[in-house]
């Protein structure tokens, strides 16, 4: 992703948006996950919500897709990422972004394969009342 995009995330992380307590957590999560609101407004119907994710070593969201588009940054660990059909479709460093596009056609995993927890700032961007993650089967790949 362009230094654009890093610039417009950590713009909407400090901008003046209405600011909402409490956890929230990504489907399913493996044991540890952790899922912080930091920030969320609508504008037109659609929401904007901004977490920081957090997964534990050995531990993966679970498959899952959304129905908007996210967009993310990694700010510690490394984060791998698997699509339905069992590839690796990423690696994402420290200071790595990932965009996640939206729909049931894009099933896919996030796991920490690393010694590290893996931190993530994650900008969702959904239709209005729209959960963060819709489950989905294991597409019948060998991890979860």
């Amino acid at each position: 992703m362009s230094s654009s995009f890093r610039v417009a995330l950590a713009g909407v992380t400090g901008a003046a948006l209405a600011l909402v307590g409490g956890s929230a957590y990504a489907t399913p999560p493996g044991p540890g996950v952790t899922g912080k609101v930091i920030a969320q407004t609508t504008v037109n119907g659609t929401d904007y919500i901004l977490r920081e994710i957090t997964l534990p070593p050995g531990q993966s969201t679970g498959w899952h897709y959304h129905d908007g588009t996210l967009y993310g940054i990694v700010k510690h660990g490394t984060l791998s990422h698997f699509n339905a059909t069992c590839a690796s479709d990423g690696v994402y460093r420290a200071g790595s972004t990932i965009l996640e596009a939206g729909g049931a056609d894009h099933v896919h995993i996030g796991r920490n394969l690393g010694t590290a927890p893996v931190v993530l700032d994650v900008l969702y961007v959904l239709p209005h009342g729209a959960p963060f993650s819709e489950d989905a089967p294991n597409p019948g790949c060998p991890f979860q």
